[in-house]
């Protein structure tokens, strides 16, 4: 297994910019990893390829506006903020953009209140703890941090979040959520499909490609996600009735296959709340899930392994070659997969 054989080329006018309007509108690519089978819909009509007693499970997590403007004190340069997720009510763990800044420096948010920076991880990952607690202040304070592959602003905050965002944590979307409307989700839960639901707060380094010739050396970012109880005996009791848990993203299957390493006998998960480090690569056995729904992820990362695994390397990238002939738009914005 070699990192380059998850690599393909896709050309800039592919990366779709803004979210279809309205969001289950855009396009859903069926793929039957029997058969090999490919069609084509739209994701309105999802509720066609489910089957009454099947689990929906969807993430619930909220992105946080993460990225902040700051300077140094007393120097007064600027530089970028980007938090990653919160240890302590005043403790966080950010990216800083800029030079100079060590253990020791002080720094103010544009806005808002001052802080120190600690150190932190590798790179340009530092801990920054601020003067008063600022959770409920980021609203005012930041902006939602986009892909670097989006260009364009966004028309809406409210186009980068789910319409089942709870919990705040993420410092990106869980995407394949986004094409979900309350009306689809309200149909698709009336024709019998039950709706699960758990959170992953999904960390920047998901969109990082793999830079090791040999992908199973790569270590993966280690990530917060919480199954409860009820959510696990919802998921017990469908594959019990002999339903399909069809899995909403990739956050969502690394959270129900990290669930499933404690499962009991006769249990498909058990619940689980902590941090994941689960690598998913070709060659993993599924224990939790039987479907999945998920956009067109970036050559070499581990989201395109992810789902390689779960349909077959070859597979994927065939279904790849196809929605670029037929014109799918790719990735955070882009158009969706139903795996079954």
């Amino acid at each position: 297994m070699r990192t380059d054989d998850f690599n393909y080329d896709l050309p800039p006018s592919f990366i779709a910019q803004h979210p279809a309007q309205p969001r289950d509108s855009s396009r859903l690519m069926v793929l039957d990893r029997a058969s090999g089978s490919v069609s084509h819909g739209v994701f309105g009509d999802l509720a066609r390829h489910l089957h009454a007693g099947d689990a929906l499970v969807l993430n619930e997590t909220r992105v946080i506006p993460a990225r902040l403007q700051a300077h140094k004190l007393p120097g007064g340069g600027k530089f970028e903020i980007l938090l990653l997720r919160r240890l302590e009510p005043r403790l966080w763990e950010a990216i800083v953009g800029g030079r100079g800044l060590t253990p020791g420096t002080r720094v103010i948010v544009q806005g808002g209140p001052g802080g120190r920076i600690e150190a932190g991880g590798p790179g340009a990952v530092r801990r920054i703890r601020f003067d008063e607690a600022i959770s409920d202040r980021l609203d005012q304070l930041g902006v939602p941090p986009l892909p670097p592959y989006i260009n364009e602003p966004l028309r809406d905050r409210s186009d980068y979040q789910t319409v089942f965002a709870t919990f705040p944590g993420s410092a990106a979307a869980p995407t394949a959520g986004l094409h979900f409307t309350p009306e689809l989700l309200a149909s698709i839960e009336s024709s019998g499909v039950v709706l699960v639901k758990l959170v992953l707060h999904v960390g920047l380094d998901t969109f990082a490609p793999v830079v090791e010739a040999d992908p199973r050396e790569h270590v993966i970012h280690r990530e917060y996600c919480q199954l409860t109880d009820a959510s696990a005996r919802a998921i017990n009791r469908a594959r019990r009735e002999g339903r399909r848990v069809v899995a909403v993203g990739t956050t969502t299957v690394r959270t129900l296959e990290t669930a499933a390493r404690g499962a009991g006998p006769g249990e498909t998960v058990a619940p689980f709340e902590g941090e994941t480090d689960l690598l998913i690569l070709p060659g993993h056995p599924f224990r939790a899930v039987d479907g999945l729904v998920t956009n067109f992820h970036l050559p070499r990362s581990t989201l395109l392994m992810l789902v390689s695994a779960f349909a077959g390397h070859q597979r994927i990238l065939g279904a790849y070659e196809t929605a670029k002939a037929e014109g799918y738009r790719f990735y955070s914005f882009g158009d969706a997969m139903l795996i079954v």
